[in-house]
């Protein structure tokens, strides 16, 4: 029986191998990739994911990492643009996950790529993982580490509206800055990728006009970002698709923070989605994942792994639901104060770091 079995291999999941490794504890790792693959994802991290990354052995700026120290935002025609309270940067998620499974390899992890699993189930004495090609293994502890992908058997249970589209574009970003661009249906986020081009992500209503339109291909997500203000018009003219269609994960559960004591460990997207206009998904989840690590080093419990983090959560949450609510219903209000009150804006951004 293995001890600790990690399913998925994001950032959350390689943070737990790798300070479980770090531990002498060679957690089990289970990625369901054969190779490292970008994934619906703004790609932004601030000071608090630095940290970690950096506690874990990594270091943002020798991955490549494009420096951020400015956000603009934008509706229709307002605009406002306010300097970042903390150092932040921008880096695609395939070269932050082979990162991090390289060291998690190095730390001692047993990393299985390619390995899809089909179903957790528990055990008397802990659990039995099955994959997809009717093998298996069994493990005395379990950490959920899927990300915004349901395990069977273990599914949150909470049903979400929004969808998630990415799609990287050739063109030119705005030097040092993430753009919070408000669009029908929701908001994009737009930042520079190392090496020239740009990443466009958004947080979408499915059922608002034209969303349905923007999944399906590259041309028509970049129209409907675009339509949402004069300063996407203007960062998005000339910016070519490089797919054909944009990722999507649909059925998002933004603000979902998991409130129940029972196994497993969950970190990352099982543990909690905080909306994604913070920009902290990535710091959360290689700090719970961290978490986990060290209650299971301690002979900690899922309650008590779980409990932390709803203390941990319960203010930003409130306050990025907040901002996201004001974001989507009123836009144009919520950029003007943005620009009136650049300080309260810039405190409320540091206070959404939960990571």
């Amino acid at each position: 029986m293995t001890e600790v079995a990690i399913l998925g291999g994001g950032p959350a999941g390689a943070a737990a191998a790798i300070a479980l490794g770090s531990a002498r504890r060679r957690p089990l790792l289970v990625e369901r990739e054969p190779v490292p693959r970008e994934k619906v994802c703004g790609e932004f991290m601030a000071a608090d994911a630095a940290a970690v990354l950096t506690r874990l052995g990594l270091d943002l700026p020798g991955l490549g990492a494009v420096p951020l120290d400015r956000a603009l935002l934008a509706s229709g025609r307002r605009q406002a643009e306010i300097q970042l309270p903390f150092p932040a940067w921008s880096l695609p998620r395939a070269s932050l996950d082979a990162a991090l499974l390289e060291a998690a390899e190095a730390a001692g992890a047993i990393l299985l790529r390619g390995v899809a699993v089909a179903r957790a189930e528990p055990r008397s004495e802990g659990w039995r993982l099955r994959y997809s090609d009717g093998q298996g293994v069994e493990a005395r502890h379990l950490v959920l580490a899927t990300g915004k992908h349901e395990c069977r058997g273990l599914a949150r249970g909470v049903p979400g509206r929004a969808i998630g589209l990415k799609m990287h574009l050739g063109g030119m970003a705005p030097e040092g800055a993430i753009a919070l661009l408000a669009c029908r249906g929701g908001y994009a986020g737009l930042q520079p990728r190392p090496g020239g081009g740009m990443n466009l992500c958004a947080a979408l209503d499915l059922a608002a006009p034209g969303v349905a339109d923007a999944a399906r291909a590259g041309p028509a997500f970049l129209a409907h970002v675009a339509a949402g203000s004069a300063l996407a018009e203007r960062l998005l003219a000339g910016a070519e698709p490089l797919w054909a269609r944009p990722l999507a994960v649909a059925n998002l559960p933004y603000g979902y923070l998991h409130r129940r004591a029972t196994a497993p460990f969950r970190v990352g997207d099982q543990l909690a989605v905080i909306p994604s206009l913070c920009g902290d998904g990535i710091a959360i989840a290689l700090r719970s994942g961290v978490e986990a690590a060290k209650h299971l080093i301690a002979g900690g419990t899922p309650a008590a792994h779980h409990a932390a983090w709803q203390r941990r959560l319960a203010w930003p949450m409130r306050l990025a639901g907040a901002m996201g609510l004001a974001l989507n219903h009123a836009p144009g209000l919520a950029v003007s104060l943005a620009g009136m009150m650049p300080a309260v804006t810039a405190a409320a951004a540091r206070m959404t770091r939960a990571g």
